[in-house]
This record gives structure tokens, C-alpha cells and sequence, in this order.
């Protein structure tokens, strides 16, 4: 089996690391930190190790410094001692580099013989790093003692020589630690100041969470219409968060005006049905046992509205599943010809006073939910028959569209104006027109229809022309193999 050694490090991270980071969690887990705050520590975190690897880097220049020196130093002493002769080396030379921490002996390979020694502290037997570093420090760190060391071979008078150079740089190193010492302290000064500093502006930065905190505890249904963030002067992902909540209150505010008319004009439909019962409960109570006409009026009365509470409320509970999420369609393939054809046979059963017409019916499969497509098109055909007067024609149809089905039902009655085009989806909505010529109705149904017919991936085009009639025209779409 063939080693892996990224997979190797990989689950050895995920031991080693990730039980520390689950700890880290947990622990930072139990206190509440301002985002603020967070950042700030965040900041210092990054400025702390930033420094920290400042600090090393700039060491390690600072020795490859001295080391490039002290090379140097070695190169121009042994260009110097060719000038000599071996016999003046022990006599004649001056190391002038002394002064800087520089020493060095010379031994004759052949004879095994020392020239000249000005070492103090002879290194040779000592342990090296990276075969030309000594370091010490027995006497503390701050009396370590660094060392480096350098061998150049010369010829002499045909004389192979070995020159062994040392590079104490102790003194060096003790300034470069004071002045690690003044520039930490500095740094960490600095550092003090930016997170203070960058604190402030953090807070700056975060006012429009604070506001918008602020905005959400003031916020109630009474206020929801004046309620916004205020977003001048925000020019960050603040601002898009802040434009992102006004508009979902907008949206909020739609919705909960929405349920608030909802619930009014239900409550105006439910009144009107409640109060003919009523009124004729209390004719009964006073003459309806005595007065067969007012008993049977009564109970007709009584009978009529209760069906239509009944309807009423039918309606709303289909919307109140739709609006819940809660509506299943139970959808499968069936010849929609024949659903519209049984619905022309029963519309012209039950409304002899109007032309039902059906010039074409053809064959043309739908996967859907039958009963409610049922229920769809028979709001239409209601309301045609409805907003149609006797003599009026109303055509229905159900034609093959390269396998869409498209179903229109067209009146010749009053038509609608352009604004009640645009408006007669909505609930409970119903044209002046309406109202003045008292057409019974809830306002409901085309609310109802458009739904189902979404359901089922439809779409509705409505044409119409006031006094003219008015034509809906209903497109289920192909999404199955035909029959």
C-alpha cells in the first residue's frame, strides 16, 4: 500500500488540532464578547504575531549581517598576510581588526607548527552550529557568549597555511537585545494605540447594528409603517444588511395589512348573512309560529344565507391551507375534453336562459388534480353566467396546443374596466359596477382559481371590454406525454 504522507499529516492535524480548537470553543463559549471587542482581539492577535515574526526576521538579517562581515574581514586579513613572509608572520603582523572582535591563529599544515595566535578563547574543540557557530550561555542569557568562526587556506613561500578566524560579536548581540527591548516596548505602545484607536472606530462602524437592536426592541404592529433603519451615510455591507431589513418590513408590513384587510372583509362578509339570519330568527320569534308566509319565507331566507356562510367559509378555509403551506393536490394524468365537456352539460342543464356554447372540445391530456381544476374552471364559468343577463352568449372551450391544454371560457356581459382587470385577483375584491347592480358574490373565487391553476403551473390571460364581455383564457401546460 502506497504511503501518503499528505493523508498522514492530515490525520495527525485533525487529532492534534482539532480537539484543541473544539476546547477553544468551548471555552470562549461561555462568555459574551461584544463584536467590538472580538475584533480588537482579533486586530491584537494579528499585530502580536505580525511583530513576533518582524522581530525574528530582522534577528536573523542582523546575524547574516555580521556573519557577511565577519567574512569579509577574513578575506581582506588574508589578502594582507600574502604580503608577508612566513618568518615575519610571529614578529611583524598587527591585527588591526581586533578592535572589532576579530581574531585569528595561523598553523603550518607540514610541520604542525602555530605562527601566530592572538585567540583568547580558543573554540576548537567546541560544539558548533551549522559548522561555524559557538554559542553559550552558562552565565545567563544576557551574558551569552556568540562566537563565529571562519578557516582560509594561504600559501607562503610555497608554505600551505591555515588561517582559523573568530568573530566574537557578544558585544553585538547585547546591543541588538537592547534594542529588541526599546523596539518591542515601542511596538507594543504602538499596538496599545491602533487597538484603542481602532476600538473607537469599530464602534463607529457597528452604530447601525446598535440601531438597528435599538430599532427592533421599539418595534410593534402599531409602529410597523414608520419603523425604518436609516441608511445615509452607510457606504459598507452595513448598509446592504440595513436596506435587506427595511425591505423585509416592507414586505411585513404588505403582509400584515394584507391579513388586516383579510380579516375585515371577511368579517364584512360574515356580517351581512348574520344579520338576515338574525333578523329573520327574531321575525320568527314574534310572528313566525302564528304565519305560515312569514315561516316559510323565514326558513327559506335562514336556508339560503346559511349556504352561502357555508361557501363563505369553504373559500376561507382553502385559503387559509394555501396560505399555510398546508393545500395538497392529489395530481395525476386524466383527459381534461371530458371534464369540460361533463361541465358543459351540467351549466346548461342548470342555466337554460343564457346560449352555452362549446365549438370546440378536443382530447388533450393533464397531469393535475382533477376535482380542483373542476373547482377552477367553475369559478369561470360561474361568474360568466353570472355577469352575463338572459339572451347573453357564453362560450366554452378546450382546445389541443401541441399537448398544452387550454381552456377558455367567454362571455358576451358587461366586461370590466382596465382597473378591475388589474385588480380582480385579489381577495375579496369586487368592481363599483358590481357592488351597484348588488351581483351576489364574496370576491373570493378568481383568488381561489388563480391559485389552483398555479398550482399547477398555469398561467391566466384575461381579456375584456366594458360592456362588451370578457374572455379568460387558461393554458395548463405539456409536463407529460400525452394519453
Amino acid at each position: 500500500m502506497k504511503f501518503n504522507l499528505k493523508e498522514y499529516i492530515r490525520q495527525i492535524l485533525i487529532k492534534i488540532v482539532l480537539p484543541f480548537r473544539r476546547k477553544k470553543e468551548e471555552i470562549l463559549g461561555n462568555f459574551r464578547f461584544s463584536i467590538a471587542f472580538r475584533i480588537s482581539l482579533h486586530y491584537l492577535k494579528l499585530l502580536l504575531i505580525n511583530g513576533g515574526i518582524f522581530i525574528a526576521v530582522f534577528c536573523i538579517m542582523y546575524y547574516m549581517t555580521e556573519w557577511r562581515y565577519s567574512s569579509k574581514m577574513a578575506q581582506n586579513i588574508t589578502q594582507n598576510l600574502e604580503e608577508y613572509s612566513v618568518e615575519d608572520l610571529s614578529t611583524n603582523i598587527l591585527n588591526q581588526y581586533r578592535i572589532d572582535g576579530i581574531s585569528f591563529k595561523i598553523i603550518d599544515e607540514n610541520r604542525n607548527e602555530e605562527l601566530y595566535n592572538d585567540i583568547d578563547f580558543d573554540i576548537t574543540d567546541k560544539k558548533l552550529y551549522f559548522n561555524r557557530l559557538y554559542y553559550d550561555d552558562s552565565l545567563g542569557v544576557l551574558d551569552s557568549i556568540i562566537i563565529l568562526t571562519q578557516e582560509e587556506q594561504i600559501i607562503l613561500n610555497s608554505r600551505p597555511l591555515t588561517v582559523y578566524f573568530q568573530y566574537d560579536i557578544s558585544d553585538s548581540d547585547d546591543k541588538l537585545k537592547d534594542l529588541l527591548f526599546v523596539v518591542t516596548l515601542a511596538y507594543l505602545v504602538m499596538v496599545y494605540i491602533i487597538i484603542r484607536q481602532g476600538k473607537k472606530s469599530d464602534l463607529k462602524l457597528l452604530q447601525p447594528l446598535h440601531e438597528m437592536s435599538a430599532m427592533a426592541n421599539r418595534l410593534t404592529v402599531n409602529n410597523l409603517n414608520s419603523q425604518r433603519l436609516n441608511v445615509e451615510g452607510t457606504k459598507n455591507e452595513l448598509k446592504d444588511l440595513a436596506l435587506v431589513i427595511n425591505n423585509m418590513l416592507d414586505r411585513l408590513e404588505i403582509s400584515y395589512e394584507s391579513q388586516k384587510q383579510f380579516v375585515s372583509d371577511a368579517s364584512h362578509e360574515l356580517r351581512t348573512p348574520i344579520a338576515v339570519i338574525q333578523g329573520y330568527a327574531n321575525l320568527l320569534n314574534r310572528w313566525g309560529t302564528k304565519n305560515e308566509e312569514v315561516l316559510f319565507e323565514s326558513i327559506e331566507a335562514i336556508n339560503n344565507e346559511s349556504k352561502s356562510m357555508q361557501d363563505l367559509v369553504e373559500k376561507l378555509l382553502f385559503l387559509s391551507r394555501h396560505d399555510k403551506k398546508t393545500l395538497k393536490l392529489e395530481k395525476k394524468r386524466f383527459n381534461m375534453c371530458h371534464v369540460v365537456e361533463d361541465m358543459v352539460k351540467e351549466t346548461r342543464l342548470v342555466t337554460t336562459n343564457r346560449n352555452i356554447e362549446s365549438p370546440v372540445l378536443m382530447d388533450v391530456a393533464v397531469y393535475g388534480d382533477k376535482q380542483a381544476l373542476k373547482q377552477a374552471i367553475r369559478v369561470f364559468i360561474d361568474n360568466a353566467i353570472k355577469y352575463t343577463k338572459e339572451g347573453d352568449t357564453i362560450r366554452i372551450s378546450c382546445e389541443n396546443d401541441d399537448g398544452d391544454c387550454i381552456i377558455t371560457v367567454q362571455d358576451t356581459g358587461i366586461g370590466m374596466t382596465r382597473k378591475d382587470v388589474e385588480n380582480i385577483f385579489e381577495r375579496f375584491y369586487r368592481s363599483d359596477q358590481v357592488r351597484n347592480e348588488k351581483i351576489y358574490g364574496h370576491g373570493l373565487g378568481l383568488s381561489i382559481a388563480k391559485l389552483i391553476i398555479l398550482g399547477h403551473t398555469g398561467r391566466i390571460k384575461v381579456r375584456s371590454q366594458l360592456t362588451k364581455g370578457t374572455s379568460f383564457i387558461i393554458t395548463l401546460p405539456n409536463r407529460y406525454e400525452r394519453l
